[in-house]
């Protein structure tokens, strides 16, 4: 397999694909109502961080944000954290979406491992929330109240967000794949006032029934007054066994008129968490007003989504990617929903409704991308996807490799959108426009009104290196505050530790002087080796190039004066074995694309590589537990997605610190 060199252009956006984009029109607009010029993407991603406030304010004029009282100044102050944006300013996010109801387009499309594919108009979603949000009124629930859903990616699940934004309740959810633990963990401390439940979900074409955790979860959330049950792995589920329970479908029989609680700028939306990977999950709320006015921004100007696009991202409700997703509705297109396995029955699964469903805008993994790869499937000659114009990947870094397999087995003619943000702003730092090329390995560009930087070890803006990611301007969607953190400890803590007064992300990115990025990996997981600093995705680029490597994970061991020990860990092809030779073609791989440096001093075959309930690896639990770290104090076990993926690292540990 070749690796293209970083920075080949691979894709050119046509005269007519640059003036359509949505960057083009609010250049236009601009220069029509503000007298504005700016020629190129650059220049307006530098007046927009130059000139924030009346950014932002030209943003919310343009995107017709719709507020029931004015604001009398855009941002009170350039502070991290604690910036106030549209101060006085009321309005609600649900009313957002549902003015784009109209007949002409669903607005949901949904399916899963044994539901076909499923139309839901814009009339059905409005009418379906509206009886949902009369309930949870009637339940006593108001604004400020916590609703969460133990739910899988369904449309009862944005039914269910959308009644509780529109009264200005705040909604956090969780996929049902998340052990019990790990959802008391996350539930508990918001204590709220309603659970959405499901009684089971298909995965990978088996079936778990989920009730009897429902169960476990009333017991174990005592602020819960009312559990609504979604009927979904059995038609015909009923809430025997449950306590203050009803059926979802029986509340959709009385109909209602929707109305919209007009909230603060900064009233709660929803409450992501952090990965967990020690301790209990930070709770991370998020602003309505910010998120709106964030999303539309991506959506219409950076993405140039329109009415007419159907939208897809592969994601749990456990993920940030739902949240994203359930927001293109603002734009009024219409959401792909697909619920299952993206390998079964087979790999062809999601372009097989990229067809169906005729996906224009296609969020997949860079995983997913080299697992499509290795099967050997070429969507692009096997299914119709003529009305594809973009793909999106985030999650981890995506390698040249995989730009140039999408371009060479999906389609030629496709914007290819790296992206990399976090749960943490729900939003991404630096994307993508279809008004610029796409080059092999790189990230376009960094995101309108973010001021990306990197930073070196001295707190110094540095370009053409690698440094620290770091926000130097306020975001309207960073957090507005950390649920039980009263007096922002823990917030400052995760941010502005390391750069007071700047957002430190804890990744490592390279900010090229052409305005491309690179992501190399989380900075805390970095391997320095004889004084050279490389990021783990280069090397996983490396080791994941050899056909027989599924998966990898390496971390390096150097720590307090140690000797440095860089163990690699892979994945194999079912049948295949770790034979010598196989471990020299590994070395001299990453010795030849990486560096001499950088070749591993041993490596191990696994079952698995471990990951967070998100997908993550999880590079830096696993250094520490090979440092020899005491186990609590490295992993929180129900944290992750393949906590039996564990052992053998603990084992390892224990002959590594012999």
């Amino acid at each position: 397999m070749t690796i293209l060199t970083e920075g080949t252009v691979l894709w050119q956006p046509s005269e007519d694909r640059v003036n359509e984009s949505g960057v083009q029109k609010f250049i236009n607009w601009l220069a029509q109502n503000k007298g504005l010029i700016f020629t190129d993407y650059h220049s307006l991603w530098n007046w927009s961080v130059d000139s924030l406030e009346d950014f932002w304010e030209s943003v919310w004029e343009y995107l017709n944000i719709r507020s029931s009282t004015a604001y009398p100044a855009v941002l009170e102050k350039r502070v991290m954290p604690g910036a106030k944006w549209f101060t006085g300013a009321r309005l609600n996010y649900a009313e957002h979406v549902f003015r784009n109801v109209r007949d002409t387009q669903p607005a949901v499309l949904f399916q899963s491992e044994h539901v076909p594919l499923t139309e839901i108009s814009w009339a059905e979603l409005e009418q379906k929330t509206a009886s949902i949000a009369k309930t949870l009124r009637e339940y006593g629930v108001k604004p400020g109240d916590r609703v969460v859903g133990y739910i899988p990616n369904i449309p009862q699940a944005i039914i269910a967000f959308l009644a509780c934004a529109s009264i200005g309740a705040i909604w956090s959810s969780c996929s049902p794949d998340f052990g019990t633990p790990s959802v008391v963990d996350r539930f508990k401390q918001i204590e709220p006032k309603v659970l959405f439940a499901v009684d089971g979900y298909r995965y990978n074409g088996k079936s778990f029934d989920r009730k009897s955790v429902v169960a476990e979860l009333q017991e174990s959330l005592p602020s819960l007054q009312k559990t609504i049950f979604v009927p979904y792995l059995h038609e015909h589920s009923n809430t025997d066994g449950l306590e203050n329970a009803v059926l979802f479908p029986d509340l959709l029989e009385e109909k209602a008129e929707l109305a919209y609680e007009q909230l603060p700028f900064d009233h709660p939306l929803w409450i992501l968490y952090s990965s967990g990977t020690t301790g209990i999950p930070k709770a991370i709320v998020h602003p309505q007003g910010g998120i709106i006015l964030q999303h539309l921004t991506t959506f219409c100007i950076q993405n140039a989504l329109t009415p007419e696009d159907r939208f897809f991202w592969f994601t749990t409700t456990g993920w940030m990617m739902w949240n994203y997703l359930v927001s293109t509705l603002l734009v009024g297109a219409t959401v792909v929903q697909y619920d299952g396995s993206p390998a079964y029955p087979g790999s062809h699964v999601l372009w097989e409704l990229a067809e169906k469903s005729g996906i224009t805008f296609m969020g997949i993994s860079p995983a997913f991308i080299s697992i499509c790869m290795k099967s050997g499937i070429r969507p692009g000659d096997q299914y119709d996807l003529s009305k594809l114009k973009g793909i999106g990947v985030t999650g981890a870094p995506l390698t040249s490799d995989g730009f140039h397999w999408t371009y060479q087995h999906v389609k030629k003619d496709l914007w290819l959108n790296s992206t990399s943000g976090g749960t943490d702003v729900c939003t991404a730092f630096v994307g993508g426009t279809p008004s610029l090329p796409v080059r092999a390995g790189e990230i376009q560009c960094r995101v309108l009104g973010v001021k990306a930087e990197a930073f070196d070890d001295n707190g110094n803006s540095v370009v053409d290196e690698v440094g620290e990611l770091v926000i130097t301007l306020p975001m309207p969607t960073m957090p507005v505050y950390f649920w039980n953190d009263p007096d922002g400890t823990r917030y400052r803590e995760s941010y502005f530790d390391m750069y007071p007064g700047y957002w430190r992300h804890g990744d490592w990115i390279k900010i090229k002087s052409g305005g491309g990025c690179v992501i190399y990996g989380r900075s805390d997981s970095t391997i320095n080796r004889q004084g050279v600093r490389m990021g783990t995705s280069e090397i996983y680029q490396a080791v994941e190039g050899v056909d027989e490597v599924i998966d990898s994970l390496v971390v390096d061991l150097e720590h307090l004066g140690r000797q440095s020990f860089l163990p690699c860990f892979v994945v194999l092809k079912e049948g295949v074995s770790l034979t010598e030779e196989l471990k020299k073609t590994i070395k001299d791989r990453v010795r030849q694309f990486v560096s001499p440096r950088h070749v591993p001093d041993e490596i191990y075959q696994v079952s698995q590589i471990p990951r967070t309930l998100n997908g993550k690896k999880m590079e830096v639990p696993i250094r520490k537990i090979l440092l020899g770290f005491p186990i609590e104090k490295a992993v929180n076990p129900d944290s992750m997605g393949n906590p039996e993926s564990l052992p053998f690292f603990i084992e390892l540990a224990r002959t590594l610190n012999h």
